[in-house]
């Protein structure tokens, strides 16, 4: 089951459960639809995967399944990766 991290690890801004600007990896890496493009290009940059919307969880299912609430933010802000580093 997806974590549904509240916020964009680049920018800090909150991502709620039902948010579309949400982006995520397959490391569940979050970001915001700004950061994902304008700053990363659709790429994350910690894995190096693809940056896709973030599902959003059923109201009934959330109350059962709460989104999770721990922050990851790096203050240093978000570095695109390198086409090299993106790549196997």
């Amino acid at each position: 089951m997806l974590q549904l991290r509240p916020n964009c690890e680049c920018c800090n801004k909150d991502l709620p459960n039902e948010s579309v600007e949400a982006r995520i990896c397959t490391f569940e890496c979050t970001f915001c639809s700004d950061c994902a493009d304008a700053r990363l290009n659709g790429i994350c940059p910690n894995c190096g995967g693809e940056l896709l919307r973030r599902p959003r969880r059923p109201a009934a299912a959330l109350a059962r399944n709460p989104a999770s609430t721990e922050r990851v933010f790096k203050p240093e802000g978000c570095v695109a990766a390198s086409s090299a580093e993106a790549r196997p």
